[in-house]
């Protein structure tokens, strides 16, 4: 077997290096660059607001207009519930209200009759009470006369009997004018209670139809559809979930700082968000929450390392206006990392400073 020569040595060694010399540059060239002192970093996930679509009262599901993965706006209708109950209440619902619309007009005919019965009672009362007057006036008449001698004691006496006939018939006639008196009082107590049942009715017809303007599932802010819970045909409960809703105008990274760096880490910091899937954008955020109680906590903490395992859930949420402009790119459940100034006198490294464009 033939021995390499120095020449053959020499030539292997320096392939083998110039392979080591572009091997470190490449390194040195995709590593990631090391981040300046006032700069932490953490790994989270994009999550937004989610809103579950429910139906407000039991019933079926008739029909929903909205698919998995579309944009809504606020108050767009999503799905439809069954509605032919409710419309029947409400058609029942207005016969009540026709029928106590009725009754108060009998109600009202009633008091005018009452009232015309009482005027008719206070006319007796005062021919009942000239008729005594008349009846008293003759009896004096009849009295003097009989002291004179020029009339006979029988007619006084029959005089007598009259006033006192006419004195009872004008009690009969003021206990008539009582009755009258009453009758108009319980005819206007009728009336209020035919008009607290016009009252009823009418806000019953207001509850239904509330109730069939929310049979119109409709989004209570805009956003996209995530999944749906029920299908069309499905009966569900009072409060059952139809349909998910994610907010995209409330979208934000969660992710986890250690102790000592969390504790500088205030509300409104500034955070810059890069996400795996699209790691040539850099998102500005701001830190909007900070945990005030550890999630990972050891058993026990007696020292100084044990401390650095403490770690702080934070949230970065991206601005609203932001989104909206790029509403159609927005997607949930990306990881990526989430890059904090907690000195704002460090400036952001060059890979950090090209902001996603407003």
């Amino acid at each position: 077997m033939t021995q390499p020569t120095k020449k053959t040595w020499l030539i292997r060694g320096g392939i083998v290096a110039a392979v080591a010399a572009i091997g470190l540059l490449l390194w040195s060239l995709l590593k990631p660059s090391a981040l300046p002192e006032g700069i932490v970093g953490g790994n989270g996930r994009i999550e937004a607001l989610e809103i579950d679509i429910a139906a407000k009262s039991p019933g079926r599901i008739r029909d929903i207009v909205k698919d998995e993965g579309e944009l809504v706006n606020a108050g767009d209708v999503v799905a439809h519930m069954d509605v032919e109950t409710l419309n029947a209440q409400l058609s029942e619902a207005q016969a009540q209200l026709a029928q106590a619309l009725n009754n108060v007009q009998i109600a009202e005919t009633q008091v005018g009759q009452r009232q015309s019965e009482h005027a008719a009672a206070v006319a007796t009362v005062r021919q009942r009470e000239a008729e005594l007057n008349a009846a008293r006036k003759r009896l004096a008449r009849s009295e003097t006369l009989a002291r004179e001698g020029a009339t006979p004691a029988q007619e006084r006496d029959d005089n007598q009997a009259a006033v006192e006939g006419a004195a009872a018939t004008v009690e009969a006639a003021k206990a008539q004018l009582a009755s009258t008196q009453a009758g108009i009082a319980a005819s206007r107590s009728q009336v209020i209670g035919a008009r607290s049942n016009v009252d009823a009715a009418r806000a019953t017809i207001v509850r239904i139809k509330a109730d069939i303007n929310d049979a119109d599932l409709r989004a209570p802010r805009g956003g996209r559809i995530q999944y749906r819970v029920a299908q069309p045909g499905e009966v569900v409960a009072g409060g059952g979930r139809v349909m998910n809703l994610v907010d995209l105008s409330d979208v934000y990274m969660t992710f986890f700082l250690p102790e000592t760096t969390a504790g500088r880490v205030g509300i409104g910091s500034e955070v810059r968000l890069v996400l795996d899937a699209a790691p040539q954008y850099v998102i500005p955020a701001k830190i909007s929450f900070v945990a005030d109680v550890a999630q990972f906590t050891p058993k026990s903490v007696e020292t100084e390392s044990e401390r650095q395992k403490l770690m702080f859930r934070v949230r970065a949420k991206i601005d609203p206006a932001l989104l909206r402009r790029h509403i159609a790119q927005v997607k949930t459940g990306l990881p990526g990392m989430a890059y904090v100034r907690v000195d704002p006198n460090t400036p952001w490294p060059a890979s950090l400073s090209n902001l996603v464009k407003e």
